[in-house]
């Protein structure tokens, strides 16, 4: 073992910043894919470097110390310039063998995704999407090299992230095709009245039309909450319950259900985040502006 702090190199400070993310060394060894006792092995030559002790025990967890914190903010920033050096910068997406991560949920997979795929076959064949579910963790998936881009109608407003708007939405009120509420307007008090099953996506995220509804003083009447508005023309089906989803999911379910305007302005967006993992990276960049090409052939 060397105390000697130019023995560290790049990999061992990524190591730290990922136990940091993750809060685990297993988690961290399951993002490198590596085994805990090279992970176990990078934080003991870690330890004697910085002479600190890095985590304590809590409970079941681990808390970085402060030493620890300054040491992932200072080390994040060299991590991250080091890498817009090495990114790559030549580009040909005919001849691309790349795998990128995205991270998104149902809405973005079924409006935007497939239109991005039809591009990729034709553009860029050998370049591998790997898509995972977002819920509320997005920008945590973000820092922990989960995935190189978020797709969502959430807001980062930390330094570090970097964020393009692809489209703005609004909120569509559906329920079986019987009814009585699909027959006229539906009323701010009808709605609020009326049993609703609510999409929760876990975390703390809240969609925008409950957060603009608590804030006139209002309760949705909750009866039932769904991960995902994948299923629910069935779950509404020959009952009196709506859902609230954004209006291109209610276009897409059709004649299964009614469709009736939110009666709340509650208008938000769907924007594309990265990091500066991948800002300079040409394949990055390439699929993020198809990204936003694709959103912008839905929003027309």
């Amino acid at each position: 073992m060397t105390s000697d702090p130019f023995a560290l190199d790049f990999a061992a400070l990524r190591t730290l910043r990922l136990v940091y993310a993750h809060g685990s060394f297993s988690r961290a060894a399951e993002t490198l894919g590596v085994t805990q006792s090279t992970i176990s092995y990078t934080m003991t030559r870690l330890r004697e470097v910085f002479s600190d002790p890095l985590f304590v025990r809590q409970g079941a967890g681990m808390v970085p110390t402060d030493r620890c914190n300054e040491i992932v903010a200072q080390a994040g920033e060299l991590i991250d310039r080091f890498e817009t050096l090495t990114a790559q910068r030549q580009f040909d997406p005919a001849q691309a063998s790349v795998e990128i991560g995205i991270s998104c949920n149902f809405y973005e997979r079924v409006t935007i995704l497939p239109h991005v795929t039809r591009i990729l076959r034709r553009e860029a064949p050998g370049i591998k999407l790997k898509v995972i579910s977002s819920s509320a963790q997005g920008k945590q998936q973000l820092l922990r090299s989960e995935s190189d881009i978020l797709i969502g109608p959430i807001r980062i407003e930390d330094s570090g992230y970097y964020r393009r708007s692809l489209l703005r939405e609004e909120y569509t009120c559906v329920m079986d095709p019987s009814n009585p509420l699909a027959q006229d307007p539906l009323t701010i008090e009808r709605f609020v009245k009326a049993p609703q099953v609510v999409v929760n996506y876990g975390g703390n995220f809240r969609s925008r039309f409950l957060v603009v509804m608590e804030a006139a003083g209002h309760v949705p009447n909750t009866v039932m909450e769904v991960p995902s508005p994948a299923n629910l023309p069935d779950i509404l089906l020959q009952t009196d319950m709506i859902a609230t989803v954004p209006s291109r999911i209610s276009q897409m379910f059709g004649d299964a259900v009614a469709s009736v305007p939110c009666p709340l302005p509650a208008e938000f967006s769907i924007d594309l985040y990265w990091t500066a993992r991948t800002h300079v990276s040409a394949p990055h960049m390439w699929l993020r502006s198809k990204i936003a090409e694709a959103a912008s052939r839905i929003a027309t």
